[in-house]
């Protein structure tokens, strides 16, 4: 692992590179990037950065204090083999030129301050996370947006609704893609490249197969790690997965409902705190063999859950997804193995302390993840700190088919907000939590509600939907 300017130097000369990409993420969590030629690098520009426009970044600079810095974090050198030619990718930290200091809107920065943040409470020193990131693949994605049409069409060889066509016997029906063999799996192959693509930048994957919805929906698994650790190597998942699939001609969208009447994508979210290199979430004697410390985390979440979603369920597109009936986590609520509430505490591995963690099920890959994985710890550490206790706080355990309660049983457990505006609205009320130990800043948190407003929210609802043209074209 390169660590010095002489260690990425001595790299570019033995591996040939020609070019040198310098990557970034947005507020809104999409990898940006710069490339220069790789004899234009030195040591002096290793340290002390690359200059670029802020200005023209979502979320970040006013036009007046467009000049920001991109500092390149060594040790996340590797080669990107999908280029024509041979390149370094390094992921930056943005600086402010104006303070010295890193930028406080650089969502990396923000994961990096949650870190220090954890550290300095004494209670851990190290926080894992571990995403489970689902994506569908598909052969064709069309869309449009006018004034006066608007319209998309996506297609798969697998869709249940290619059945009519010859010799598409082999295909998913709505709900039954978990877990078929091939040929019905169609896409075996491509998540398998996808896999040996990813452990090439050094991200182990655990496991890859098919998800429950038709059309290609696909889930693979990688190790868990350290929090910024772990947002980096997401941001290289999805990379690796749009490209893999672009040399097959298809196309991947990590939204979470592209598809009506079938399973959306999620993005579950491990969790747990070590200190001292052990493991703080086990007690053999507790809940789920949950320690007391596990618990109130748990209830810090839970307590939080509403305002969390403004970060871990970002989109509108989001809430197409938190609806019942589809293995959507919508209800607050926390369990051992049930995967209708929103956290779910995995018992693969019972008697183990270094498996136990908890599973966070609302989450979804249009999350930012450095801002969902920083705001998720700040949740817990509240919890921790303030001891809320989950079953107090009315959160639980829910070890029911929820779906079989009685209307007055259910009516009794909370459900996450049903839209982005209301994830909103709460995050506007709570969220000391996320300022506790300057890891989020309040001019932050401002202009993520004030983005989400008016770049995606406001748009969104002022447009007719078609439909509408279905219910009211002919009142």
């Amino acid at each position: 692992m390169a660590t010095k300017p002489g260690d990425i130097l001595e790299l570019i000369k033995k591996k040939g590179v020609a070019m040198v990409d310098l990557r970034f993420v947005d507020m809104p969590g999409t990898w940006q990037h710069t490339t220069v030629p790789a004899d234009a690098v030195d040591e002096d520009s290793l340290l002390d950065g690359t200059g670029f426009d802020g200005s023209s970044i979502r979320g970040f600079q006013s036009i007046h204090e467009s000049d920001m810095i991109l500092k390149p974090d060594l040790s996340t050198a590797h080669i990107d083999e999908f280029r024509a030619h041979p390149t370094l990718s390094l992921i930056c930290d943005v600086f402010d030129p104006a303070t010295q200091t890193s930028y406080d809107r650089d969502p990396r920065n923000i994961a990096k301050r949650a870190e220090a943040y954890l550290k300095s409470t004494g209670i851990g020193d190290t926080a894992y996370f571990g995403p489970e990131a689902e994506f569908f693949i598909f052969d064709s994605v069309a869309y449009e947006n006018h004034p006066h049409s608007t319209g998309y069409a996506l297609d798969s060889v697998e869709g249940h609704w290619n059945s009519g066509e010859a010799n598409q016997g082999y295909t998913i029906r709505s709900k039954e893609g978990y877990y078929p063999v091939p040929p019905a799996d169609h896409f075996m192959d491509i998540r398998s490249e996808m896999a040996l693509e990813l452990a090439k930048w050094d991200i182990e994957v655990e496991m890859q197969h098919h998800e429950v919805a038709t059309a290609g929906q696909a889930e693979i698994d990688f190790r868990f790690g350290k929090l910024v650790d772990t947002a980096d190597n997401l941001m290289t998942f999805k990379y690796v997965v749009k490209n893999v699939a672009a040399r097959h001609g298809k196309t991947v969208t990590f939204m979470p409902k592209p598809l009506f009447g079938d399973n959306g994508s999620g993005m579950h979210v491990h969790q747990s705190i070590w200190k001292d290199g052990k493991p703080l979430f086990y007690d053999a004697n507790g809940y789920a063999e949950c320690s007391e410390m596990m618990l109130h985390y748990i209830g810090g979440l839970l307590t939080h859950i509403d305002s969390l979603l403004a970060f871990c369920a970002p989109t509108t597109n989001s809430y197409k997804r938190l609806v019942p009936h589809y293995e959507a986590p919508v209800n607050v609520a926390f369990s051992a193995r049930n995967r209708s509430a929103a956290i779910r505490i995995p018992m693969f591995f019972k008697g183990n302390p270094k498996s136990k963690r908890l599973e966070f099920r609302p989450p979804d890959p249009t999350a930012n993840p450095y801002l969902a994985f920083a705001a998720l710890l700040c949740a817990g550490l509240d919890g921790i700190k303030r001891r809320i206790d989950p079953t107090k706080a009315g959160f639980g355990p829910l070890d029911t088919n929820i779906y079989d309660l009685s209307p007055e049983e259910a009516a009794k457990i909370g459900t996450v907000p049903g839209s982005l505006r209301e994830s909103l609205a709460a995050l506007e009320k709570d969220h000391a939590y996320l300022t506790e130990g300057g890891v989020f800043s309040e001019d932050f948190i401002t202009q993520w509600i004030a983005y989400k407003h008016e770049k995606e929210l406001k748009p969104v609802e002022i447009r007719p939907h078609p439909y509408e043209f279905f219910l009211y074209y002919d009142c």
